[in-house]
């Protein structure tokens, strides 16, 4: 088990691409390393902003190996969940084998509806299956994709039965009751998907923040996970975050990104994701004066 779990400002790294639409680890490596020596505690690699989804599993895990020997893994959490089993077992393996600091799970979103007994099983299995690589893993509720959402008891009844495995979530619905219900579970780190709701730590307990929009804000963050009562600040970046998702998020951050650390190339995105109009590129904020210089 990792010692240490991750908690803090952690960016939904964006995933660089080549021409042939494969994940590009060099301009990564480099964008990784901006973000931890600009505010962020962790990454999480390969989430909804890293279109892990739209990858193979070959391909993710080359990724995370490509990664995980540049940066410390202990630094990173990844998603590994699938709609089928067996591939979640091998991605979830393949990061325990490198010390990723923790594995976050979509639930098996292609059939709608199904009971808690079903989705208990997936879990059982893959933390069964995954027994000699205890991996943390943390729950991925993002119910406008899913059409699936982890009820709050349905999370207590998975931690009280794999204390040692289950460490938390990740909450993308944006709605910060739910995450607040979700963090009283005893022993459950949660992590909302907007960064200004570091303002809500003292009140929610939430374990930090992992958000697309850090990839550009993290120094803001930063700033609001260590003085969680500055309102102004949690307003900023309330701002920014807005400015960026005014058009296509994923795009925009990667657009951003781009623009960032001038590589064209970063704003590369997989289908069925399109890149920006010229309409949408113009409209996009300027960055964040923090940001200005890349290192």
């Amino acid at each position: 088990m990792t010692p240490n779990r991750p908690r803090g400002v952690i960016a939904a790294i964006a995933t660089a691409l080549t021409d042939e639409g494969r994940p590009d680890p060099a301009p990564m490596l480099r964008h990784a390393r901006w973000l931890l020596d600009n505010g962020c505690d962790a990454l999480n690699l390969l989430g909804t902003t890293g279109e892990a989804s739209s990858l193979p599993a070959a391909d993710r895990m080359e990724l995370m190996t490509a990664l995980a020997g540049e940066i410390s893994p202990t630094r990173m959490m990844v998603g590994t969940g699938c709609p089928d089993l067996a591939t979640t077992v091998a991605l979830t393996r393949h990061a325990a084998d490198l010390g990723f600091a923790g594995a976050l799970v979509l639930p098996p979103y292609y059939y709608k509806g199904v009971d808690d007994a079903g989705l208990y099983a997936f879990f059982k299995g893959l933390i069964e299956a995954t027994a000699d690589r205890p991996i943390p893993i943390y729950l991925y509720n993002f119910p406008q994709m899913t059409g699936l959402r982890f009820d709050p008891g349905f999370a207590a009844w998975l931690k009280a039965s794999f204390p040692d495995r289950i460490a938390g979530a990740k909450d993308s619905s944006g709605d910060l009751d739910y995450a607040a219900e979700l963090a009283r579970i005893p022993g459950f780190d949660v992590f909302p998907s907007d960064e200004s709701a570091l303002a809500q730590v003292p009140a929610r307990g939430f374990a930090g923040c992992i958000s697309a929009t850090v990839n550009l804000t993290a120094p803001l963050a930063q700033r609001l996970w260590a003085e969680p009562s500055d309102a102004a600040l949690a307003e900023d970046l309330g701002r920014h975050r807005r400015a960026i998702a005014a058009t296509p998020l994923i795009p925009s951050v990667k657009a951003l990104v781009a623009r960032l650390h001038d590589a064209p190339g970063y704003a590369r995105v997989l289908p069925p994701l399109a890149p920006l109009s010229t309409d949408q590129a113009q409209a996009l904020p300027a960055l964040p004066s923090h940001a200005a210089e890349p290192a």
